[in-house]
Parts: structure tokens; sequence; C-alpha cells
């Protein structure tokens, strides 16, 4: 399986612009934003989609939400943020990496999509 652009961001292949980062996940602004705030939170451990995570990766998705909060609190949004997961083509996945969008700054409607 060839390497991510997520994978290479986080071996430090290709450049992003780096808000977090720890030993299990680091985060970064998305390069197309859909909104004021727009940062992917990535798991430095290859998982390509959320429904290929395991039991052993409870602890980590754990962290990539609390992971995420933080960040929104530290960018100024901690009052109104948006958390998404996109799993598989269909729901709109383009990074076969698992990640979770970080969104705030506007209104969101509801149901998305």
């Amino acid at each position: 399986m060839s390497k991510t652009i997520f994978a290479k961001i986080i071996d430090r292949e290709i450049p992003a612009v780096i808000v977090y980062e720890d030993a299990l996940c680091v985060a970064f602004h998305d390069v197309a934003p859909r909104a004021p705030m727009h940062i992917l939170v990535v798991p430095k451990k290859p998982i390509a989609m959320l429904s290929e995570a395991s039991s052993e990766d409870r602890e980590l998705l754990g962290h990539l939400m609390v992971t995420a909060a933080g960040i929104a609190r530290d960018q100024g949004y901690g009052d109104a943020f948006r958390l998404v997961v996109n799993n598989g083509e269909g729901a709109g996945q383009t990074v076969f990496h698992l990640h979770v969008h970080l969104l705030g700054g506007r209104t969101f409607s509801w149901p998305p999509g």
C-alpha cells in the first residue's frame, strides 16, 4: 500500500500548517477549508477508515476526540464546533487514513450532508 498524503505529512515529507502534535496524533489545517476553522486530527497509526479500527484502538479514538476538543478551545471555538469522520468513499472519504475533521466558526445545519 502506498503512503497517504497524511502519512507523508506525519513523516514531514510534505509541508502542512501543524497546530498540534503529540506521540499519538498530529493536527493541521485542511488545505480546502469548509469553515473558518477546519483542522484535521490524524492518528499517527495508519488506520484506513473507522470501520477498520479494532478494540485495540479504543483509547486512540478517544484521544482523537479529546484532542480535537482541546484544539477547538485553543483556536477560540471551544463553545461551538463540529467533529466529522467520513467512513468510505460513499460517505465522502477521499484520503484513506482515518482522520477527524474539526470545524468551527460558522453555523452548521442539521442533518449534515
